[in-house]
């Protein structure tokens, strides 16, 4: 009850109101420089590692959606895989790649989307390499060689790196040793430095180091590498102690040994693969490679290479050849003379294997009869591998074939020397034996279907041997349910499991001439047809409208399969409202003349066909729609008590004639994390208009508390839909000048900084905790509201500060709208802030201003020396800074120790300063003044008054 005393809330005013969105971007993160480039380009700069964080600013209501999406170069990339949908864009580690433009674009259907871009550079050094090469020079007059060295220093960086070259302890600049030469290749684009050392000398052998320097941008440090050069300076030469190729059966352990047969310094050894990745069970000891039970996944080309960044690496590879034998097929090719389709006595016969073999060339081939071994005659030719013909391949021509001829004949594929099982395959030669026949079962084809089922398709193969047969869809563009172009099956059956409607259509199966006889395929068609329930629209809509009005609901038809026969039903709940037929007309509505409370519910409606229903969904309700936050208001902090803080509550109802009138909304507010809400009801006087702005001040909320605030509207039908924001105290973050005030009482006083170039620091202070032992006769009795616990600003001058020791304290950033090109005004501003300067040694108090771009120089803005009474004054100015700009203030120690000087509630606020009938030091008056101005800010915005 206490808190919902003290909440004392209170109409303030309404006003109709859509906005188009308008969009700023701030960094919330750690940057190393923000540079204005244009009147609306930046650049923000952040080192590699550390954390991005992006803030889109909108205003616009309804409120606007906002999405991220990153451009680099032309190329569109989305990042994170999906374009992001809140304020911040938050990126923790940044990695190069990530720099590039960022852009927010928030929009909400009023006007045109507003879109607002930032360029993120990503700075970096990496470690810096040198690789040294050198020439041998040609004779000249027989008696002169020239021996030259190359230093060569790169390091991938951002911005562009600058190296400075050192021998020993000395530095290496051009013209400062004949014997030496700096530069830059053109083709480098001088991001390489070149250490050039002509005719080598005795002092020429020494110890080189390359810096790279950017400059300490974003305070990244220089990195530096050496190189000790030497008369035995070498590259790097290598030999490989295996064979190539080196032929292993599966599962054995390999391991290939790579020694340095020179180079100096020694070089380091490493080994890759041709074809991608080392295996995972690879095993690396220096130059040695082991891989442990080896497979055919394993073979491939390995190389070891050798580098101490002299000359070239050197390379040397082996082939890894992996033995294997693989699937085993046969054919039987009919007297290929005559083109029969069948075997016949006094007619040839060839059968022919085919098997994968690696190394293909160990590939042998044996043949049997019933058993027993066969060799080549004049009536059983048998033909071994022809590795350029036909790969891998063995015919059995059988000349004038007889009836002592029928029999089981086997070839046996092996590998020369054994370690891999043969494979053996049986072919059957007699009277029964005879060509493919394809047939579909007259049940099997058209096949109906409904999706979700797993049918099988049929194809009725006989003949002798049975052949492989081969599934694919007739239209050939189209592939089968497996995204393969063919499938093979060996007992003429194609199993689709989970049935869909793309899958309909003609299925081809054919003979394929594996495993069976070489003549033409023989093919048949399988007609799949898969039916499914209507698809309808809507499948859910939402509909609220008052009592008493009408509605009109429609269901409509996709498309459906079977078309025919369909029939709906209209229910509302379990109670059949209407059923009918289609006839030419692809979709059916229901009416409802008057609204009642009876009425309100679930409205169904089915479609039916054989395959099952499709339904639309109707929610018929008299619920309110939801009411929009406001999130635009100018000043929702009134921070006019140190210890509490008052929020403008601002909405807009949706829809609000789509139902019956709103009589009341309930407000419910919890503090953040807890679970009760205090709730109070507010009366609406007559009707609300759409877009209407309602304002409602909350007060007396605990900083620096977050709170969450509930809306729901009522209607004499009940409640309607809530909506739920979280309000918190913060200082504002970069602000954007239309009002800004501070107040100190935040633990980051409003992003204020102290400045590093002065001899002390302010001190935040509140007179409660303050110890005036030091000095009884200075500093301020309260803050400036007069508060003994409220918060400000002082400078303490006690021992061991000295006469004209300064403290500089520097505002946050803030930003301004760019300034028009074509001409318009910059923007003003009315500063103000309260000082307390008393004390017999009080200095001065100096503010400055201190535009972006123009660190180096800061235009007075105010000053005021001496003694001015224990009391708080009150100090306006007007400001028109033309862009983003900084205060500071700064206080300079007097002559002796009673010299404190304070500062409180400081203030920026679009407009000029009012002049106002009080005097400057009515801390009542001048309070009464600051606290109006949101109020006269919002009324010269707002049209009407509720």
């Amino acid at each position: 009850s206490c808190l919902l005393y003290a909440m004392g809330l209170t109409w303030l005013l309404s006003l109709a109101l859509t906005a188009p969105p308008t969009v700023r971007i701030v960094h919330s993160g750690l940057a190393c420089n923000i540079e204005e480039e244009r009147y609306s380009e930046r650049v923000y700069t952040i080192r590699e590692g550390e954390t991005l964080e992006l803030t889109c600013l909108v205003t616009g209501h309804p409120r606007p959606q906002i999405r991220w999406t990153k451009t680099a170069g032309s190329a569109s990339d989305r990042f994170q895989d999906s374009s992001v949908f809140n304020e911040t864009l938050r990126i923790s580690n940044i990695q190069r790649h990530q720099g590039g433009r960022y852009y927010c674009k928030a929009e909400n259907g009023l006007g045109s989307p507003a879109i607002k871009s930032i360029r993120v550079d990503v700075y970096y050094l990496d470690d810096p390499i040198v690789t040294v090469h050198q020439s041998i020079g040609e004779a000249k007059e027989q008696f002169y060689y020239e021996r030259t060295v190359f230093l060569r220093c790169v390091a991938n960086s951002n911005p562009p790196v600058r190296y400075s070259w050192r021998r020993g302890q000395e530095v290496l600049l051009q013209g400062s040793d004949k014997g030496v030469e700096i530069y830059e290749p053109f083709f480098t684009q001088g991001e390489t430095k070149i250490l050039k050392l002509k005719n080598l000398r005795p002092q020429d052998y020494a110890n080189y180091s390359c810096i790279a320097s950017v400059r300490n941008v974003c305070s990244i440090p220089d990195k530096m590498v050496s190189f000790r050069l030497s008369n035995k300076t070498a590259s790097p030469s290598i030999k490989l102690l295996v064979d190539d190729p080196i032929v292993v059966n599966p599962g054995e352990a390999i391991t290939l040994v790579c020694v340095t047969t020179g180079g100096e310094p020694a070089p380091s050894l490493t080994w890759v693969r041709s074809a991608g990745i080392l295996p995972e069970k690879t095993v690396l000891n220096g130059g040695t490679l082991t891989i442990p039970a080896i497979t055919s996944e394993d073979a491939g080309t390995y190389s070891c290479i050798a580098n101490n960044n002299v000359g070239n690496p050197a390379k040397k590879s082996t082939n890894i050849i992996v033995r294997a034998l693989k699937k085993g097929r046969f054919w039987i090719t009919p007297d290929p003379y005559h083109k029969d389709d069948n075997i016949q006595i006094g007619r040839e016969v060839k059968i022919s294997c085919q098997v994968e073999a690696i190394p293909s060339e160990e590939l042998m081939f044996s043949w049997f009869k019933n058993g027993r071994p066969l060799r080549s005659s004049e009536r059983m030719v048998i033909t071994q591998t022809d590795p350029d013909v036909s790969p891998g391949t063995t015919n059995l021509d059988i000349i004038d074939l007889k009836f002592t001829d029928f029999g089981t004949y086997t070839c046996v594929a092996s590998l020369k020397g054994g370690g891999i099982s043969d494979i053996s395959i049986d072919v059957n030669i007699s009277s029964s034996t005879v060509p493919p026949n394809l047939t579909v079962p007259q049940e099997k084809s058209p096949l109906v279907t409904r999706e979700g089922d797993t049918i099988e398709l049929q194809c009725q193969v006989t003949g002798k041997p049975k052949p492989i047969i081969l599934w694919s869809r007739a239209d050939k563009e189209v592939a089968m349910p497996d995204g393969a172009m063919q499938t093979e099956s060996y007992d003429g059956i194609l199993r689709i499991v989970n049935v869909s409607r793309e899958m309909t259509g003609t299925y081809r199966c054919q003979t394929s001439q594996y495993n069976g006889f070489n003549v033409k395929p023989r093919e048949a068609l399988v007609q799949l047809i898969v039916q499914y329930p209507p698809a309808v629209e809507p499948t859910f809509l939402e509909i609220r409208q008052g009592q008493g009005r009408s509605i009109t609901m429609s269901c409509r038809v996709l498309r459906a399969y079977p078309t025919r026969v369909l029939t709906y039903e209209w229910r509302l709940g379990s109670k059949l409202l209407r059923t009918g037929q289609f006839d030419v007309q692809d979709s059916t509505e229901y009416t409802v003349s008057s609204l009642s409370r009876d009425s309100y519910g679930i409205y169904n409606c089915n479609i039916i066909n054989e395959a099952g229903a499709g339904r639309c969904s109707f929610l018929v309700t008299g619920k309110a729609y939801a009411p929009e936050f406001y999130y635009d208001t100018y000043n929702p902090l009134w921070q006019n008590r140190p210890r509490v803080y008052s929020y403008s509550l601002q909405w807009t109802q949706m829809n609000p004639d789509a139902v019956d009138r709103i009589l009341a909304y309930r407000l419910g507010i919890r503090q953040a994390g807890q679970q009760r809400w205090w709730e109070q009801e507010i009366t609406v006087n007559g009707n609300i208009q759409k877009g209407e702005l309602i304002t409602y001040n909350l007060t007396e909320l605990i900083k620096p508390e977050a709170y969450e605030v509930r809306l729901t509207p009522i209607t004499r039908f009940g409640e309607g839909d809530s909506t739920i924001r979280v309000i918190k105290y913060s200082a504002p973050v970069n602000p954007h000048l239309r009002e800004f005030h501070c107040g100190f009482e935040d633990g980051n006083i409003c992003l204020f900084t102290q400045d590093d170039t002065d001899n002390f620091d302010w001190t935040k202070q509140s007179t409660a905790t303050r110890d005036t032992k030091y000095t009884p006769n200075t500093g301020p009795n309260a803050d400036r509201t007069g508060s003994k616990e409220g918060f400000y600003m002082y400078i303490e001058t006690s021992r061991p500060r000295l006469e004209g020791e300064k403290a500089r304290l520097v505002s946050p950033v803030f930003s301004v709208a760019p300034k028009n090109p074509y001409g318009a005004t910059n923007t003003a501003y009315c500063f103000s802030f309260y000082y307390h300067m008393y004390g017999q040694h009080i200095g001065s108090l100096n503010v400055y201003l201190r535009l972006k771009g123009q660190t180096a120089i800061e235009n007075p803005l105010w000053s005021s020396s001496g003694n001015k009474g224990q009391h708080w004054n009150q100090a306006r100015v007007n400001i028109n800074p033309p862009t983003s700009f900084q205060l500071i203030f700064e206080g300079i120690r007097g002559p002796g120790i009673e010299g404190d000087i304070a500062i409180d509630d400081v203030s920026i606020v679009e407009g000029e300063c009012m002049k106002s009938d009080q005097p400057a030091n009515s801390a009542v008056g001048t309070l009464a003044h600051i606290r109006l101005i949101p109020v006269i800010i919002l009324m010269s915005v707002l049209s009407h008054q509720r």
